[in-house]
């Protein structure tokens, strides 16, 4: 397997990049796995008018969280913690109240496809389609994220939370659910590009900032 991945690495060499790894290097897609993607979104919700005079809004922020390992597995997270408060908890060894799921994901050129399964009594699967860019060349420091799918999955499909649940889901359409009781749902809030944090900026970094001294952030 690993002479056939070496083969196939040098034959995109010789075709996509004029032998230059190099280059390769630079204009390749990559996920990145030596830090955190990092999604934070906003939204305005009405609050409780007092005395009939003013109609006060909240800003409300939450992040997506998302590690990626190079053995095609990957960690999430949906949170209103700050990043620095959360990087701990984001791998396998997770308790089960961080609530961190994981799943694998492919990458094929510049798109990524992702699945996790949520168990319970209905068990439902989170499809991602994501698609890597960078702000300066060989950066792969963003996410743009293209669908968010949620979706019922029959229980006979699944043996259990470690399972591949990309490959149980693999040519699913958008609209296609297993189980009746829980239809599919393309989301459409919180589609914020994915922003990429090496883990030794994660304390540092602006996305730490609470609402009132950022309420809204440009990937970029």
């Amino acid at each position: 397997m690993k002479l056939s991945g070496v083969v196939e690495n040098y034959k995109t060499l010789q075709s996509k990049y004029e032998g230059s790894w190099r280059r390769m290097w630079l204009l390749r897609p990559r996920v990145r796995t030596d830090g955190l993607y990092v999604s934070r979104n906003t939204y305005i919700r009405a609050g409780v008018a007092e005395w009939k005079i003013t109609n006060p809004v909240h800003v409300v922020c939450y992040f997506r969280y998302i590690r990626f390992y190079p053995s095609g597995r990957f960690v999430y997270k949906n949170s209103s913690h700050k990043m620095k408060d959360v990087v701990k908890s984001m791998n396998f060894r997770a308790a089960k109240a961080d609530c961190v799921y994981s799943g694998h994901y492919t990458l094929s050129d510049d798109k990524v496809e992702a699945a996790i399964l949520y168990p319970g009594m209905r068990p439902t699967v989170l499809r991602i389609r994501l698609r890597v860019r960078g702000t300066t060349a060989g950066a792969n420091n963003r996410m743009d994220l293209l669908s968010l799918v949620t979706s019922g999955v029959n229980r006979n499909e699944v043996n259990g939370p470690g399972e591949d649940i990309l490959g149980v889901v693999e040519g699913w359409q958008d609209d296609e659910t297993h189980n009746p009781d829980v239809p599919a749902v393309s989301h459409k809030r919180g589609m914020t590009p994915f922003v990429f944090v090496p883990f030794e900026e994660v304390e540092t970094s602006v996305l730490n900032l609470p609402v009132d001294k950022m309420d809204y952030f440009v990937p970029g």
